[in-house]
């Protein structure tokens, strides 16, 4: 099965960090925009950051400050450091891109911010 895995959620007090970390199959990173993504409980699916294939980073207002999204093309792997973190940023965050038509998605993984 072709898609990003992701990896280094997990429990953390109010404004302390976490890093994610992404790894994906060459045919999905190579040249492609890479995107975090995160779903809180009973909310939509929502952007966090994307960055492009030569690094240029984009970011969600709620981002903007706090996390930054970078890529490692020798490593096929995208991160996003997460700093200042609040209990509103909990939920399963998901790593993707698209590669023509389709959306490739990770399975996700849980960050849980306590107050």
């Amino acid at each position: 099965q072709v898609q990003p895995v992701e990896s280094g959620g997990g429990l953390v007090q109010a404004g302390g960090s976490l890093r994610l970390s992404c790894v994906a199959p060459g045919r999905l990173f190579s040249g492609n925009t890479m995107g975090w993504y995160r779903q809180a409980p009973g909310k939509q699916r929502e952007l966090v950051a994307t960055v492009t294939s030569g690094g240029y980073p984009n970011y969600a207002d709620s981002a903007k400050g706090r996390f930054t999204i970078s890529r490692d093309n020798a490593k096929n792997t995208v991160y996003l450091q997460m700093n200042s973190l609040k209990p509103d940023d909990t939920g399963v965050y998901y790593c993707s891109t698209m590669v023509g038509p389709l959306n490739y998605w990770g399975q996700g993984t849980q960050v849980t911010v306590s107050s």
